[in-house]
């Protein structure tokens, strides 16, 4: 296993008015046998990232350590880390139990080693009862499997992963997520996990790591990203359905409340964030919420805000009601059995701890 530290790396491909900068002075500890995942959208930077921790791309500023030891100037197979990428890249015309130990075969182990290993992982990976097919014979997820097995059975100090459900469905995803964790757990790798998807990083890694237009947004747990995303990217990208988002103002009657610009609509803040508000002295903010943090209000519930139902989109176990109040539209998460027909008027609460306040200017959270 390893620690892993990124100090202040930077990636740029290209020169003059080609230049890309892929990654921006990125700053990520991984903590030994941690499981971190690297989120963001298409050209964030995460896959760069990625193939400079492993070697493939030279860094173009700063330091990858592994164990306090700089690797920038070590070459792939130097630095003990595997890889499993999205393709298995299996050998056809090898058996499961082949294409497990042929990294150790490439290394000149005995075959009676090879055997015993390749024995071991399949173990760990259920893999055991089809060590003699094929994988042209083998389901997507025993390929993605095999696979994994491929890097492991190298007892690499890194163990990287990247977007390796990218060709799976989502019924064998659930069970490979499982799996995956279970892995982890007993193996207790560093492992690096690259995705664009955050049910998979969610429900992976003991932290996410963030990443939009080549920059580390946030790095943090689940709850961290979810209850106190950094900004509006992090608030935005992470949770589903999305994040609403409504521009606001201090309501001169209450510096309790602010009002959303172009509707009737209001939120009551909690008392750190609207203290931490009134220091910044701007006219301007922006409120983020949850759709499941806006529930149907029962009698006495305070504080609240009515709008008027646009779609009810029924989902089975939830439905998700679109509301409209003047140039406004929000979402809200609602029981499944809500009746709520267009053009009806409902009454929402909510908790104002759930009400995110952002700088409209620099889109960080406030308090």
């Amino acid at each position: 296993m390893a620690h892993v530290v990124l100090d202040d790396v930077n990636k740029i491909y290209g020169s003059g008015p080609s230049r890309v900068h892929a990654v921006q002075d990125l700053n990520l500890e991984i903590a030994d046998g941690e499981f971190v995942a690297l989120l963001g959208p298409s050209g964030c930077g995460k896959t760069s990232t990625l193939r400079m921790i492993v070697g493939l791309e030279e860094i173009s500023g700063g330091t990858i350590r592994f164990d306090d030891r700089p690797v920038n100037g070590l070459e792939p197979q130097a630095r003990n880390v595997a890889m499993a990428f999205e393709t298995y890249a299996l050998y056809p015309n090898f058996t499961v139990e082949e294409n497990l130990a042929f990294p150790l075969e490439v290394r000149g182990v005995a075959a009676p080693e090879r055997r015993r290993k390749a024995g071991e992982i399949a173990e760990i990976l259920k893999l055991t009862p089809i060590l003699g097919d094929y994988p042209g014979g083998l389901s997507g997820g025993q390929q993605q499997r095999v696979s994994l097995g491929r890097a492991l059975i190298r007892d690499p100090a890194v163990f990287i992963l990247d977007e390796v459900m990218s060709h799976i469905d989502a019924h064998l995803k659930f069970q490979m997520l499982f799996d995956l964790k279970a892995i982890h757990r007993d193996l207790k790798k560093t492992m690096v996990y690259v995705t664009h998807d955050q049910v998979e990083a969610l429900a992976l890694a003991d932290r996410v790591a963030v990443m939009s237009n080549a920059k580390l947004q946030q790095a943090g747990t689940r709850n961290e990203l979810y209850n106190r995303p950094a900004n509006i990217f992090v608030a935005d990208f992470i949770g589903e359905p999305p994040t609403n988002f409504f521009d606001v103002e201090p309501d001169p009657d209450d510096t309790a409340r602010l009002r959303v610009v172009d509707s009737g609509l209001g939120f009551t803040g909690s008392p750190d964030r609207m203290a931490r508000l009134r220091q910044s002295d701007k006219s301007r903010y922006i409120v983020g919420i949850r759709p499941q943090n806006l529930r149907l209000a029962a009698d006495g519930n305070t504080p609240t805000l009515s709008a008027s139902v646009q779609i009810n989109e029924y989902l089975g176990e939830r439905s998700i009601l679109t509301l409209g109040d003047g140039n406004v539209t929000f979402r809200a998460m609602v029981p499944p059995e809500s009746r709520a027909a267009r053009g009806d008027t409902v009454t929402l609460t909510y908790d104002p701890a759930d009400v995110m306040i952002f700088d409209a200017e620099t889109t960080v959270l406030l308090g």
